[in-house]
């Protein structure tokens, strides 16, 4: 084969490997409704503890973050395509928002800004790695860009130290619950089966 041709073929395959198919937006859409269960539990879940931890020093709460960041970090290990990330925590947060929430349609701007967070993780690995220090990085990416969002819709009045110790809450709060949690919960998807269409089930975690 001329090298033109071996280019062409690789061209041919990135696209497709990159490229939507109607079982990653069932998949995508899939996760995502399950995600928004989650959002609606901790939506109420997150408040006696978040108070505690917010008594014992001002932003700690933030560490409450992680559930709400999960879908992007899930949808984006399971789907593997641009904008996977993106969807499965928009949408997530849309339902939340329809279903009813103390944040109603911002709700959806943060789904935006976290989902945003974690893609731009899988974007500079260029969709190709997967495991658990690129969730890690997703899951913590999100975090912060969910703790700078909070920062300016919902605490704009805030000091420099409750300002550091939220985003740095968030932030870590991403990293463990949706990066590394999420990157548990599609290996564990992954060992019944139930991802066999995808990637992340047909191969093991990735070092990276």
């Amino acid at each position: 084969m001329s090298a033109s041709a071996r280019t062409h073929s690789a061209q041919t395959t990135g696209g497709a490997r990159l490229r939507w198919r109607v079982v990653d937006i069932v998949v995508a859409s899939v996760i995502a409704v399950a995600c928004s269960v989650v959002f609606l539990v901790w939506n109420v879940g997150y408040e006696l503890p978040g108070s505690v931890l917010g008594a014992i020093a001002p932003g700690l709460g933030g560490l409450m973050a992680g559930p709400w960041l999960i879908a992007g970090v899930i949808g984006g290990l399971v789907v593997r395509r641009p904008g996977a990330a993106v969807y499965t925590e928009v949408v997530a947060a849309v339902i939340s928002a329809l279903v009813g929430n103390q944040w109603a349609a911002l709700t959806i701007v943060s789904g935006v800004v976290q989902g945003l967070g974690a893609e731009i993780v899988l974007a500079l690995f260029l969709y190709r790695r997967f495991g658990p220090v690129v969730a890690v990085l997703a899951g913590a990416l999100a975090g912060l860009a969910c703790g700078i969002n909070d920062r300016v819709l919902w605490y704009a009045g805030a000091d420099a130290a409750f300002t550091t110790i939220y985003i740095a809450s968030t932030t870590l709060s991403g990293a463990v619950i949706a990066g590394l949690g999420g990157w548990l919960v599609v290996r564990g998807l992954a060992a019944t089966g139930a991802l066999g269409r995808f990637a992340a089930g047909r191969t093991s975690a990735s070092r990276v």
